[in-house]
Order: structure tokens, then C-alpha cells, then sequence
């Protein structure tokens, strides 16, 4: 499983919003885990001030059930950290591995290994028109939107 968030602007519409200081962007985040075919298996929304380590617990915990047969989790370097691990194994089992995918050289441009599958899966998302933005007033609307983007994407290639 591969974990990513994702900061998004906000419209002039919609209600809930934070400030993520690192991407400088007033919105919300999503957080999502996908396999290694870019199909997601949790799935957060949050404002953007919550970090990833959080939300990427956050989306975990909501879809625990689904989630029995993981057996290692690839994240980026903004997960790094040991209360992430512990509570990733506290959800998941003991049996998880957490893997840190770090970067070896800094402002230069690498594709991490594996880790442009989550990258592709928040692509699928932006060219659906009401995700290219958080334009909903509740968080609850924009995660039930890209839980259908995601059903359309699934359905298309059936």
C-alpha cells in the first residue's frame, strides 16, 4: 500500500479550510492509500493544516476492515518518524512493515521508485471537474465526490 496527501485550493464557496504552510495553499487535503495498481483503499479529507502522518492514520482507522491483508506501507519522506509506524501498526497489525522513501539529493527531480503510482491516482482525481478544487461547503461531500470519481474509473475499465 502506498500513502500520499494531496493539498487543494479552496473556491470562494467552500466553508471548511485550513492553511497548509508547507505548499503555502488555503483549502483542504485528501489523503489517500492505494495499491500498487493505483486503486485506493483509504480515503481521508481534512483541512489543510492537518499533517500527513495524521491524516494518513485518519484514512487508515475509517477503512480498517477492508485494509486485513496489507502487508507493508510506502510513504514519502513527510511521514518519516516513529509514532507514525507505531500507530500504522496499531491499526493495520504488528506484521506491517513502514517503508521511507527518501529523496538522495535535494531540488532536483527523481521519480522515487513506486511512489509515482499515488501521484498517478491524484491525476485520475483532477480531471474530474468538481475535484480540480474543493468547491463543496462540508468535507463529508468532497470525500463521498471522490469516492464516485474513483467508482467511474473503476467502472470504465471493467
Amino acid at each position: 500500500m502506498i500513502v500520499d496527501a494531496q493539498s487543494v485550493k479552496n473556491t470562494d464557496t467552500a466553508a471548511n479550510k485550513g492553511y497548509d504552510a508547507g505548499k503555502k495553499v488555503s483549502g483542504i487535503k485528501r489523503h489517500i492509500a492505494v495499491d500498487t495498481r493505483g486503486l485506493p483503499h483509504a480515503v481521508a479529507v481534512s483541512t489543510a493544516e492537518v499533517t500527513d502522518r495524521k491524516g494518513a492514520l485518519l484514512a487508515l482507522s475509517r477503512c480498517k476492515a477492508g485494509l486485513d491483508r496489507v502487508q507493508s506501507v510506502l510513504a514519502d519522506s513527510g511521514y518519516v518518524g516513529g509514532p507514525f509506524a507505531q500507530g500504522v501498526r496499531e491499526i493495520l497489525g504488528e506484521h506491517v512493515t513502514v517503508q521511507i522513501a527518501k529523496r538522495s539529493e535535494l531540488h532536483t527531480f527523481k521519480v522515487i521508485p513506486k511512489r509515482w503510482v499515488v501521484e498517478r491516482s491524484f491525476a485520475w482525481l483532477d480531471k474530474n471537474r468538481r475535484l480540480w478544487k474543493n468547491c463543496e461547503r462540508l468535507l463529508n461531500t468532497s470525500l463521498q465526490f471522490i469516492h464516485l470519481a474513483f467508482l467511474c474509473l473503476m467502472l470504465k475499465r471493467l
